[in-house]
């Protein structure tokens, strides 16, 4: 969403709320608390106001000066607020919404994604890890941070599946694939709400599919595929208990989905049975003009909310509209009586009504900056990606000689934060440089050169002087970053290629004729084929956080050696793009013959397949084998796998299980994720992985949107990615 006032978040850590601020959310109510909590809120809504009723579907974020709206809070007439960040503000709002004559308390929501104070290397980096627990832990983190000031919202977890690295917020989401991106869905739902935060997941439904990757452009997904792709990660969240979903900006078949009945209400409401708050993304009501789709605004906001909109975000369509519309017979009193019922009864469950079932939450206990730094440095070695180790180059030790380190970004301290410094002095964070100091500094040299003017080297600042420190080393590192600006929201690229002057760089460095480690700082997958013909290793570092450049030392030296997978396919170049390894089969399967799948001017393969990532010891896999040969549609199989650490050093390896279907009524995906596990494997070790599948796990949607599960034969892949060659196979049967 697009709220700008977020940039004030910070200013929330400087000072707690008293006691009596608002609670965190509570666990799902008994069956008996959700009948008294129906109870009282038939009531409450017995003794509103039409007016009153329209103020709890109003969403305004804060504007200064603030009192116009602190009044409009007495009076009723505003049920939620977002961007209140500062701890008096937060008060003022609280007991505005204490002093009107309902009562009722308001939701008070802000981007708190992948930082509050100490800042989490970014959600796509949480993906990278392929351990989901990690992600819950670090939502967890956030939240108590940020529940501690009162908050009671965080506008996340994004979940929306993307196969294009062009759209810049899949640095926000889990990657490409609906099996892992459920998985993580779950998770940081389940540790945002821990931490004391209701959710959001978003953004419902589609929006990571837009049209050339463009942000906020529109999407053309059948039904077959939306439930395939788009929508098991907004099941998964439902089923780990999010209190909202947001809708998203974009069309969907040509229709908005802020006023796409069929996608809010017949779908998500009645099919996946969301009992939650549905809310329109930031002035989404107020842009369906600009689709072309509504008149002016009162026509938008009777759209909306016929769709199932029940929260308007900033448009102030329904407050200006809906009494109106309602008075004149345009807008059913039904709808809106629905709406006002989902947000009363989500505040109910939270327990931020003094007479909640069960009582009043209290805020979860403070967390100390130590716990939420070593939770943030776990995920952040973890998610690192060795795509390339050619030689044995990393890790760096003695052996490796004279080190010389390039970039501007080796001293940079940036974290990708949306919530930058406003007024509160950013935490100590320590720049690679340092890191990689005092872990080989008093064993070898380590030379330094900017080499750039900035972090992301969009200039020179002192090329001769890189080049110069390369020529007296034995091994080079160069620390390149994506432009910090170019991603994340309205941050879409047409290149996916190094920024500024970073790619001359490497070709020079290249002419010098040592090894050269490329660490790569990005938000999303990068067309990196001419980069990595020119170097030894590539090392994946996302946008790491405050403890990432500490971690990051720690990798590339081998105090810890790195586990990340890759959730995204990287391309070999754009005109690849969209690209995934879930694709379906063609008539004319690609073997490099004109005639077949692919492109005259380029391989059809990725650069790096989606589930890729290296080690700095290696493992085998062996003695695959299916529990039963066939099952039943009703039924369920497991599947087991050795895998050995073949290596000298301990590791992390991360089994795949991928399924095929061969034969069915529609062509099915060449391969689809259906398990994984990070195993911990000492030399020499083996250790037999297990996964079990049900048949219900290998349905398919038809095209109205039905799971079918067809019988047949299944071939079955296990490794270490999306490539994985040890296969097997087991027959699904009618009965």
């Amino acid at each position: 969403m697009r709220s700008r006032l977020i940039l004030l978040i910070l200013l929330a850590s400087l000072a707690t709320l008293p006691a009596h601020a608002t609670p965190s959310p509570s666990p799902a109510p008994s069956r008996a608390a959700e009948a008294e909590i129906a109870t009282k809120v038939s009531a409450l809504m017995a003794r509103m106001t039409l007016a009153e009723k329209i103020g709890q579907l109003n969403f305004p974020s804060l504007a200064f000066p603030y009192e116009d709206q602190l009044a409009t809070v007495r009076q009723g007439r505003i049920g939620n607020m977002l961007n209140v960040v500062n701890p008096v503000h937060l008060r003022a709002f609280q007991d505005a919404a204490r002093a009107s004559r309902l009562k009722i308390p308001l939701l008070l929501a802000i981007d708190a994604i992948h930082a509050f104070h100490i800042t989490f290397p970014t959600p796509i980096a949480w993906a990278a890890t392929w351990r989901p627990q990690l992600a819950q832990d670090a939502a967890e983190m956030i939240a108590r941070q940020t529940a501690q000031n009162g908050i009671n919202l965080t506008f996340a977890p994004m979940i929306d599946i993307s196969r294009d690295p062009r759209w810049g917020r899949v640095i926000e989401g889990a990657g490409e694939d609906p099996f892992l991106g459920s998985a993580f869905a779950a998770a940081r739902v389940r540790g945002y709400r821990k931490g004391g935060l209701a959710t959001a997941a978003k953004h419902f439904v589609g929006y990571g599919a837009p049209e050339g990757g463009r942000d906020y452009n529109g999407a053309q997904i059948s039904l077959s595929e939306l439930f395939d792709r788009y929508i098991p990660p907004f099941e998964a969240a439902i089923d780990a208990g999010t209190e909202t979903v947001m809708a998203s900006f974009n069309t969907v078949n040509g229709v908005p989905v802020t006023a796409n009945r069929a996608l809010i209400t017949d779908i998500l409401k009645e099919r996946l049975g969301f009992e939650g708050i549905v809310m329109s993304d930031f002035a989404a009501i107020y842009e369906l003009i600009n689709h072309g789709v509504a008149g002016d605004l009162a026509e938008a906001a009777r759209k909306a909310l016929n769709a199932g909109i029940d929260l308007d975000m900033t448009s102030k369509a329904y407050e200006r509209h809906l009494e109106s519309a309602a008075r004149a017979g345009e807008v059913p009193a039904a709808e809106i009586d629905a709406a006002v019922r989902r947000v009363l009864t989500v505040k109910y469950r939270m327990g931020l009504f003094p007479d909640s079932p069960g009582g009043v939450r209290k805020i979860p206990s403070p967390v100390s900056e130590a716990s939420v730094r070593a939770t943030a440095r776990a995920v952040a070695r973890e998610s690192f990606v060795l795509l390339k180790n050619d030689g044995a180059t990393l890790p760096i030790t003695p052996q490796s000689g004279t080190v010389a380190l390039i970039g501007a970004a080796a001293l940079a301290t940036s974290d990708h934060s949306w919530y930058g410094p406003a007024g509160l002095k950013k935490p100590e964070t320590e720049s690679l440089r340092d890191a990689l100091e005092s872990r080989i500094g008093t064993t070898q040299d380590l030379l330094f050169a900017e080499g750039f003017a900035d972090p992301c080297g969009l200039s020179f600042k002192d090329k001769a002087g890189a080049l110069a420190a390369a020529r007296a080393a034995n091994l080079v590192v160069l620390v390149v970053a994506e432009d910090c600006i170019i991603s994340g929201e309205a941050a879409s690229r047409a290149d996916l290629g190094l920024t500024g002057v970073q790619g001359e760089m490497l070709d020079a460095l290249a002419e010098v004729g040592k090894p050269i480690v490329l660490v790569v700082e990005t938000g999303r997958p990068l067309a990196l084929t001419e980069a990595v013909e020119k170097v030894a290793a590539v090392m994946v570092a996302w946008h790491p956080g405050t403890e990432g450049r500490t971690a990051l030392a720690e990798v590339l030296t081998g105090e810890v050696a790195p586990s990340g997978k890759l959730p995204m396919t990287f391309p070999r170049s754009v005109g690849q793009v969209p690209i995934s390894y879930g694709d379906l089969p063609t008539s004319r399967p690609a073997t490099g013959d004109r005639y077949t799948t692919g492109y005259v001017d380029e391989k059809p393969t990725p650069l790096y397949p989606f589930g890729h990532g290296l080690s700095y010891t290696t493992f085998a896999y062996s003695d695959l084998k299916t529990s039963v040969p066939t099952m039943a549609r009703n039924g369920r199989i497991e599947i087991r796998v050795d895998v050995t650490n073949t290596g000298t050093r301990a590791g992390h390896e991360v089994v795949q299980l991928y399924t095929r279907q061969l034969v069915a009524a529609r062509s099915r995906p060449l391969r689809e994720l259906k398990g994984f596990e990070k195993v911990a494997l000492k030399p020499g070790q083996r250790r037999t992985v297990r996964f079990t599948l049900a048949a219900a796990d290998l349905a398919y949607h038809d095209d109205e949107g039905r799971p079918v599960i067809e019988p047949g034969t299944f071939d079955v892949f296990v490794g270490g990615s999306s490539t994985a060659d040890l296969e097997g196979s087991f027959e699904v049967t009618e009965d």
